[in-house]
């Protein structure tokens, strides 16, 4: 059984495709043990504990200093014991502590296809601003391993949308959620829980 914890911002969407994909049998062999949020306002912690799931707030505005923040969501994670770390929509850029801890056990959902609109300061409506603003016709949605840098770690899978006249932000950002974040994300968590995504030489393969 793969012990995933799930680290999310906000609403959290696509925490309940992740849960939605466990209850209906399209994410084999995995259990969520633990929802942890920076934000203590996120909703995604109320999803959560309407599922039966653990949720813990580790805000940084708790701690003196943003090395004591790192430390307390490092244990968090830690003593959660989990094989998997998700992140759907979590706004904080992993301690490196962790990022070596779980050397490819972590993995990022992304509203873009990477490497276009990504990096410092693409997150939320700003990755489809961007785009709309670019005139891009296709967009979409990557999951990836995270590393030390942003948005650089090695790609898993990609899901392409198109971008239509008259697109607005919001508009665009639905139609990624809906067509490509809440199917990919699912889909990658039960490769995983398979057996079947390696990363060799900082590419991922998916087997059969």
């Amino acid at each position: 059984m793969l012990r995933v914890v799930v680290c999310v911002s906000g609403g959290g969407t696509n925490l309940q495709a992740i849960i939605d994909g466990i209850a209906q049998g399209a994410v084999c062999n995995t259990e969520i043990v633990r929802v942890v949020s920076n934000n203590p306002g996120a909703f995604a912690l109320e999803r959560a504990k309407r599922a039966g799931i653990e949720a813990v707030c580790v805000s940084p505005k708790d701690y003196r200093d943003r090395e004591l923040f790192e430390e307390a969501l490092f244990a968090c994670v830690e003593e959660a014991t989990p094989d998997l770390i998700v992140l759907a929509g979590f706004m904080v850029k992993v301690p490196g502590k962790m990022v070596k801890r779980y050397e490819n056990r972590i993995i990022n959902i992304h509203p873009a296809l990477i490497p276009a609109f990504s990096g410092t300061g693409y997150y939320g409506l700003k990755v489809h601003e961007a785009a709309l603003k670019r005139g891009v016709k296709i967009t979409g949605a990557t999951v990836h391993f995270v590393n030390d840098g942003m948005d650089e770690g090695p790609i898993i899978m990609q899901k392409a949308v198109k971008v239509y006249d008259g697109d607005t932000p919001e508009t665009l950002q639905k139609r990624v959620m809906e067509e490509a974040e809440w199917v990919l994300l699912p889909w990658c968590i039960n490769l995983i829980a398979a057996g079947q995504i390696k990363v060799e030489n900082g590419r991922v393969t998916v087997s059969e």
